[in-house]
This record gives C-alpha cells, sequence and structure tokens, in this order.
C-alpha cells in the first residue's frame, strides 16, 4: 500500500497463546504482507473460543485495534468491514455496531453491500421507522444507480412492506424504474402489477402526477370538455401508464448500452493483488463511454466504482482528477479530496507521481506551506528519491527562488540518504541552476569541475556535464575555446569516468555530432578517428562473438 504502516498493539505479553504471538510477530516484521494480516485477524477472532460477550477485555481490545490498523491501511474492504460491526455487535451491542457501519460507509460510500448490510442491521435494531427509512434514503443517494444496486432496493421495499406500507412501495418503484440496472425488467413489472390497485396519484413522482393533470385539464377547457371522476381517473392513468413504457423503453436502451461494459467487471472490489488488464481496459472503455454521455452524476460514480477495484494504479486517479478539473464550475474541493484520498493511503509510494501532482495542485491553489508538506511527506517514506528531489528544489525555485532551490540540492546532497548516482544528479541539477536560472555559467563549470573527480561513477552527471558544454553559446572569436572545454569533458568520459560501456559510446556519439555541427578545420580528422575506435571495436568484437 502507500506505505509502511505500525498495527499500533498492545504488548503481546496480554496474549498468551503462541500461535498468536508468533503469528503477530510476522505481522509486525511486514505490516505489507496482507496474509499476515488475515492470519493474525482469524486468530484473534478464535481467541477464547470466538470473540463474544464472554470475551476477556484484553482479547476485546486487540480485535478492536488489529481491525482498526487493518482497515485504516485497506480501507476499501467492505467484508471486513462488516467483520468488525457483527463483532462489535456480539460484544458491545448495536450502539457500537452502528458507529463501525458509519465509518464503513464514510470510508466506501459507494458499496451496495454496505450500504445493504448497514440498512439489514438499521431495520433489525431500530424502532424507529423515520430513521431507517431516511437511512434507506440515503443509502440509495449514494448507491441507487449503480447497475447492481438490486439488493439495496431490494430491501427498500421488504423495508416498506413489512410497515404494510403500499404507497412508500410505490414511490420507492417508481424511482427505481428510471434506472438503468441489472434488474429493471422486474421492478417495471412490479410497479405494472401494483399499479393496477392502487390510486392514481400514487402512480408517479406528485411532480410528474400534477403535470399530466394540468395538461388533461388544459386540454378538456379548450374542447369545452367535461369528464366524471372516474373517467378523470382512467384517463390519467392511461396517460402515466404512456409516460411509464416510455420510460422503460428508454431505460431498457441506457441499460443495454451498458451491460457489456459490466459483463467485462469480474473483479468489482478492492483487492491487493493485480488486476487483469482485460479489466483495465474495460474500466478505460467504460468511463470513455460515459464521459461521451456527459450525465456528471453517473460519471463521478463510475469513477468512484472504478477507484474501488482499481485503487492502487495512479493511472485512474490520475484520469479522474483531470476529468473533474474540466468540469464547469468549481470542483477544487472535489480534486482536492481526491488527491488526499489517493495520495494518503492508495497511490504506491514507491511511484510517487500521484503525490507530486498533489503538491503542484496545492502550489496552484496558492497554499505553498501545504505543498511544502507533500513533498516532505514522499521524503520522509523515500529519503533520496530523485523525483522528488528535483521536484522539491523546481517548488522552491519557483515560490522563493534559485538560492532556495540550491538550498535543497545541498541539503539532500549532505543528509547521507542519496546514492553516489543520485548525487552526482543532484550536482548536475544545481549546476542546471546556476547556469540558466542565476546566468552564471562560469559558476556551474567550477561545480562540475569541483566534483567530477567525485562521481566517476554517475552517469547522469557526465551526460549532463558533456551537454552543459556543448549547448553554452559561442562565436567564431570563442569556439576554439570552446572546443577546449568540451573535448576534456569527453576525453574525461572515456579515460577518468567508470561508466558501461555503451553509455560511453553514446556520449561519444554526441561529441561527434558536435564535431560535424561546430567543429573546426581539424574535427573531421578527429571524428573519423573516433568513428573507428568507437564503432569499429564494436563490429570487430561482435564478429569474433558470432564466429567462435
Amino acid at each position: 500500500m502507500a506505505g509502511h504502516s505500525s498495527i499500533y498493539s498492545l504488548s503481546t505479553g496480554l496474549i498468551s497463546d503462541p500461535e498468536w504471538n508468533r503469528l503477530h510477530s510476522l505481522l509486525e516484521q511486514d505490516t505489507d504482507n496482507f496474509e499476515n494480516w488475515e492470519s493474525l485477524i482469524g486468530a484473534t477472532e478464535a481467541l477464547d473460543g470466538g470473540i463474544g460477550r464472554s470475551s476477556s477485555p484484553e482479547t476485546v481490545e486487540q480485535i478492536r485495534i488489529l481491525f482498526d490498523a487493518f482497515l485504516r491501511k485497506f480501507p476499501l474492504l467492505f467484508g471486513y468491514w462488516k467483520r468488525y460491526a457483527d463483532i462489535e455487535f456480539s460484544v458491545a451491542g448495536s450502539d457500537a455496531s452502528e458507529a463501525i457501519y458509519r465509518r464503513a460507509v464514510a470510508s466506501i460510500p459507494n458499496s451496495v453491500d454496505l450500504w445493504t448490510g448497514y440498512c439489514s442491521f438499521k431495520m433489525d435494531t431500530c424502532p424507529d421507522v423515520d430513521e431507517v427509512r431516511e437511512l434507506f434514503d440515503t443509502a440509495t443517494e449514494f448507491t441507487g444507480i449503480d447497475f447492481l444496486s438490486h439488493t439495496l432496493w431490494d430491501k427498500y421495499i421488504e423495508f416498506e412492506e413489512r410497515l404494510e406500507r403500499p404507497d412508500m412501495v410505490m414511490q420507492v418503484l417508481d424511482r427505481v424504474t428510471r434506472i438503468p440496472m441489472h434488474q429493471y425488467a422486474r421492478y417495471f413489472e412490479r410497479y405494472t402489477h401494483l399499479s393496477a390497485s392502487r390510486p392514481v396519484e400514487e402512480l408517479t413522482s406528485q411532480e410528474e402526477f400534477d403535470q399530466v393533470r394540468t395538461a388533461l385539464s388544459e386540454e378538456l377547457g379548450q374542447k369545452g370538455e367535461k369528464m366524471l371522476p372516474a373517467e378523470i381517473d382512467r384517463e390519467l392513468r392511461i396517460r402515466i401508464q404512456k409516460l411509464h413504457v416510455t420510460r422503460f423503453t428508454e431505460v431498457q436502451q441506457e441499460t443495454m448500452r451498458r451491460w457489456p461494459f459490466e459483463a467485462e467487471i469480474k473483479r468489482p472490489y478492492f483487492h491487493v493483488k493485480p488486476l487483469d488488464e482485460t479489466e483495465m481496459v474495460n474500466w478505460r472503455r467504460y468511463l470513455d463511454f460515459e464521459e461521451i454521455e456527459g450525465d456528471f452524476r453517473r460519471v463521478q460514480f463510475l469513477y468512484e466504482k472504478c477507484l474501488v477495484a482499481t485503487a492502487l494504479y495512479d493511472e485512474f486517479w490520475f484520469r479522474y482528477v483531470r476529468w473533474l478539473s474540466a468540469q464547469d464550475g468549481d470542483h477544487r474541493e472535489d480534486v482536492r479530496n481526491v488527491y488526499r484520498r489517493g495520495s494518503g493511503i492508495f497511490a504506491p509510494i514507491g511511484r510517487p507521481a500521484f503525490r507530486l501532482a498533489y503538491a503542484y495542485f496545492e502550489e496552484a491553489e496558492g497554499d505553498h506551506d501545504l505543498a511544502r508538506n507533500v513533498f516532505e511527506s514522499i521524503l520522509s517514506e523515500l529519503p533520496g528519491n530523485i523525483e522528488t528531489i528535483i521536484a522539491k528544489a523546481n517548488f522552491e525555485r519557483r515560490v522563493a527562488g534559485a538560492d532556495s532551490a540550491i538550498g535543497v540540492y545541498t541539503s539532500a546532497i549532505e543528509s547521507g540518504s542519496c546514492d553516489v548516482y543520485t548525487r552526482g544528479a543532484l550536482i548536475a541539477e544545481w549546476a542546471r541552476i546556476l547556469w540558466t536560472v542565476k546566468g552564471s555559467p562560469d559558476d556551474a563549470r567550477g561545480l562540475f569541475e569541483k566534483y567530477a573527480d567525485h562521481y566517476l561513477d554517475s552517469r547522469y552527471f557526465w551526460i549532463n556535464y558533456l551537454r552543459f558544454e556543448i549547448a553554452l553559446p559561442s562565436s567564431p572569436e570563442t569556439e576554439t575555446e570552446r572546443y577546449q572545454y568540451i573535448s576534456k569533458v569527453h576525453h574525461d568520459i572515456r579515460t577518468k569516468a567508470r561508466l558501461q560501456p555503451l553509455v560511453v559510446k553514446d556520449l561519444s556519439h554526441i561529441y561527434m555530432v558536435y564535431l560535424l555541427e561546430r567543429g573546426g578545420p581539424g574535427a573531421i580528422k578527429e571524428h573519423n578517428r573516433l568513428d573507428i575506435e568507437v564503432n569499429g571495436y564494436e563490429r570487430k568484437a561482435f564478429k569474433l562473438l558470432t564466429t567462435n
């Protein structure tokens, strides 16, 4: 996951079971190993003959600490939230269990399974009908448009049927029949069957009913006709039914358009194991489809659904923030929340690009302290990461000036957290600042010369040293002096630096291009000599290898 995470355990001495302590030790050694977590959770649930009212306070405390730490690290594992809620119900009652459900749906607000479980729990434990109904409304607002949300809608209908409220059942059915989803036809059939026995006012939303009734009244007034109440009732039913049939056809078409994408989703839940490439491709195509359709709510919901299965792939986090940023209106807080979620938990710390993008976002928003904190948080996990050090230095250059950028490089070089290759690269970046920002090529050259003997193994250092000398402008009067500098660097690359032969060859080719394009009268002779030395030997070696 995002990085190393302590499990914040109690002293192992509180649990006397030897196997439990062995598994606990394994987990503390490697908290990124998912199987270690699973094993310890299973062993803890088995303590005292199984977690329940008779469990010792130490065991109960330990299972809570373990689940809390585990779900901080893997917050999208809905099954473990359900297990935790069940454990709390068994040891502490409904209030404690509901507290876990609330945390769960806050962590995975688009989980149909979690919301269905929460609503089922609420139905069985809460006597307040309005409170339960409000929870169902919240649940369907968050997940009701999911293609497979029928389990939640079924539970909502069951709740209203238990209360013997067919009027409320009609309201639920009127809502669900408007949604493209897997069970769309079943709900329409149920609506049609129930509507025959219900008052006409219940057959659709109040707004739509008023529109139909007003339209009928205006038509009768224009024609000068009158109808008996029973005739008006029958006509209203016919018109409302036509609206529903038309809507059913539209929903059917929209469902069929999404069905191929949904059928290819084999793993809609989060897991630490890699996702099949075919599913990755399907998510990309599905997002393309919804983005073209242009319904903001549906696109946003699909991104949230996608990022459960693809949470460990920063490609989709990047795509989400870019899409949000391109929408009309002010979505800065939405974008910020996506960055925080991805950076805080999911985007792998070993690939800091998404976290760096978060820092750039906050910089663009003017919060330089927060941006700086993001850089520091990456480096606390990845000390010596060259990409982050360079990004932070350039950030400081933009907001505080060249000297601040140089300060980042010198601090990193002196910190002891960078290897030789990285330090060499940072020296080269430091020289780039001196040359391109402070306008002092002499200082940049002095830096390269000062550290040349220290970084004989650094490919990045020597590549940039050579390119620096070649890139400096010259005139006919100074070209001889420029040649001397460039020639010396190339000579050092071939005779002093400890680089791979292919790297030396590539750098010699760069130098040979310089000789052709900017060299003086004797340059072609040097070029041809190098061509034999650099390229001829390779051909000879290849010939020897192929003939032996």
